[in-house]
């Protein structure tokens, strides 16, 4: 099957938020299937705030994104031919896709899980997919949510910190506060997901609002970093636990992470005698199945719910990653191609 591919490569590395100039969409001839390969048609792209630090020339946990390759992404696709066992025609599956409308499937590194048919693509990349599978992980394990905990999450109207906080309802914390920006997304954490309380970091003092809905914090899950990172630290109870899923208001920084803001008061670790971790939900990738198993059924429970923000087309998909940077979206970000 001869197919052209448009696709978005990075055409230079950003100084900032990406623009204009970051990258090109360029058009190609799909390639030729060998055995054991799939062709997949992209339908929906994962849009994570992780995408942008693949950007920068700097050591991670994957490489960074070469210049002039396809942007690196997650996402959901149909096999439209195969030449391999384990996809068939038809198949929905997911994978690192890519910012393309085709990519390729095989039996080793380009390996894809395909999704059961009852499971919708929105789904199946919102709560079921990398995000709430993240949140499960980093909640449960990592942080060690137990009944009575005080619980904070930043970035509470995103993908993942929507769903830990939900996570840390369920398993019977005292009370979950959630940091988002804007009163429309607060009311919704409130009020759909049932979180306590909420601060709004847009319009109030986030410091002083924490001393007052959550003085003692047993568990801060952590999606932004910088200033409010340090705000938990400073009301952190005795033996508190911080969970570094992410430092979201750090990935910009013109300097790279040279120039990215650190605690200041992270001394308040050894005055309370508090733990702050770091993780990758990679390193649970064969816990996966568990996660989905128990989040599917919290979601049939009706006791987690989502929100997806769908952008449409294949172009668009530089200007919905900034979406997570500058609080434009609620829930999920993903793309439609």
């Amino acid at each position: 099957m001869s197919q052209r591919n448009r696709r978005v490569v990075l055409a230079e590395r950003p100084t900032g938020v990406v623009d204009d100039s970051t990258t090109r969409l360029e058009t190609e001839e799909t390639p030729e299937l060998a055995d054991g390969e799939a062709l997949v048609a992209v339908r929906y792209l994962s849009i994570d705030p992780t995408i942008r630090t693949w950007m920068n020339d700097a050591p991670g946990y994957l490489p960074p994104i070469g210049v002039g390759e396809v942007i690196r992404s997650g996402g959901l696709g149909e096999v439209v031919e195969s030449k391999s066992d384990r996809y068939a025609v038809g198949d929905s599956v997911f994978g690192l896709v890519g910012w393309q409308e085709y990519a390729v499937a095989d039996e080793g590194a380009r390996a894809m899980q395909v999704i059961p048919a009852q499971v919708p693509p929105t789904l199946a990349l919102n709560i079921l997919g990398l995000t709430g599978v993240t949140a499960y992980f980093g909640m449960l394990d990592v942080g060690g949510v137990k009944e009575g905990d005080v619980v904070v999450v930043s970035g509470a109207a995103g993908a993942t910190g929507s769903v830990a906080g939900q996570i840390a309802r369920i398993k019977g914390a005292a009370k979950v506060v959630g940091i988002a920006g804007g009163p429309e997304k607060c009311a919704w954490l409130t009020g759909e997901l049932g979180f306590d309380a909420a601060i709004d970091y847009k319009n109030e003092d986030v410091a002083a609002r924490l001393a007052e809905e959550a003085p003692a914090i047993d568990l801060y899950f952590d999606n932004v970093g910088g200033t409010i990172l340090e705000a938990a630290l400073a009301n952190l109870a005795l033996r508190g636990r911080i969970v570094i899923c992410g430092a979201i208001s750090q990935y910009n920084a013109a300097g790279g992470r040279a120039a990215a803001q650190g605690p200041a008061n992270y001394t308040m670790l050894v005055i309370r005698r508090g733990r702050m971790e770091g993780f990758l939900v990679l390193d649970y990738a064969e816990r996966f199945g568990e996660a989905q198993a128990q989040l599917g059924a919290w979601v049939a429970e009706g006791r987690i719910k989502g929100a997806e923000h769908i952008v449409e087309g294949l172009e668009n998909a530089p200007a919905a990653l900034n979406l997570l940077f500058t609080g434009g979206n609620t829930g999920k970000v993903m793309v439609r191609l």
